[in-house]
């Protein structure tokens, strides 16, 4: 069970979500379906989080330059990352860019590029939760193909 929690930790930090939970859970021995239950559903949960915080905490912590400095710099860095992509695609281009299991994408750059973009809060939901989904599915099949010695 520990395993489990710790799995679903990473899961929701910016430092590795699902990318690094599911990883993690299968080396600990957690059963795969549950840790690819568990870890999507955690990750799931961090659209909701910041979407509150950048709609309605942000605007306070802008008032001091340091944490204004470092928002514009990720907004920045999202916008970029993911800008033509969205720009292009809309809500296609959303789901791609949070499902690509690489550093500087998912839910976390995929909230914020929703925020940036003005996407409506459903379909952004909806967009992250698609992506996250098969961003789970291709790291739990990557993970288990490398486990099993077959990747």
């Amino acid at each position: 069970m520990k395993d489990l929690i710790i799995a679903m930790l990473w899961s929701i930090s910016p430092f590795g979500e699902a990318k690094v939970g599911i990883p993690y859970g299968l080396a600990q021995g957690v059963n795969s379906y549950l840790v690819l239950l568990a870890c999507f559903i955690a990750n799931v949960l961090v659209f909701p989080i910041m979407y509150f915080f950048l709609r309605h905490i942000n605007k306070y912590l802008l008032k001091w330059n340091f944490y204004k400095k470092s928002a514009i710099y990720v907004a920045r860095k999202a916008k970029v990352g993911s800008g033509d992509k969205i720009k292009k695609y809309g809500f296609y281009g959303l789901i791609f860019f949070v499902m690509l299991p690489v550093p500087g994408t998912g839910v976390y750059a995929g909230s914020i590029a929703s925020y940036l973009f003005n996407i409506e809060k459903k379909r952004a939901f909806v967009a992250n939760t698609i992506g996250i989904f098969l961003s789970s599915l291709i790291v739990w099949t990557a993970t288990l193909l490398t486990m099993k010695g077959m990747a």
